[in-house]
């Protein structure tokens, strides 16, 4: 079994047990988050699509780390103009591990 997930504005397709990187969702370590924006899920021969979302199915997750991905530089310049720039980010992440599929 496994469904298509939607948080962060990204799509993920997860089964029960996996361990994936999201974007930041609120909560501390070790609490249970719940996401019911599921767009797919497929159980043996059977298939279920949502119009977005399905109604009445979510996701179930627990939240193992909140964190920060490695820094992303971004170099700005223009030649000949003694113009440079140099900018930094780290995206804040949320691991989590899908506890179970609900609703379905």
């Amino acid at each position: 079994m496994y469904a298509i997930i939607q948080t962060g504005g990204k799509q993920y397709q997860v089964s029960p047990g996996d361990v994936l990187r999201v974007e930041s969702l609120k909560g501390e370590k070790g609490e249970t988050v719940s996401i019911p924006e599921v767009l797919f899920v497929a159980r043996d021969q059977e298939i279920l699509v949502g119009r977005p979302f399905l109604e009445g199915v979510s996701v179930t997750a627990e939240i193992l780390h909140q964190g920060r991905n490695r820094k992303v530089l971004v170099f700005k310049h223009k030649r000949r103009k003694g113009y440079k720039k140099l900018v930094g980010h780290r995206q804040p992440y949320t691991q989590i591990k899908i506890k179970a599929i609900q609703g379905v």
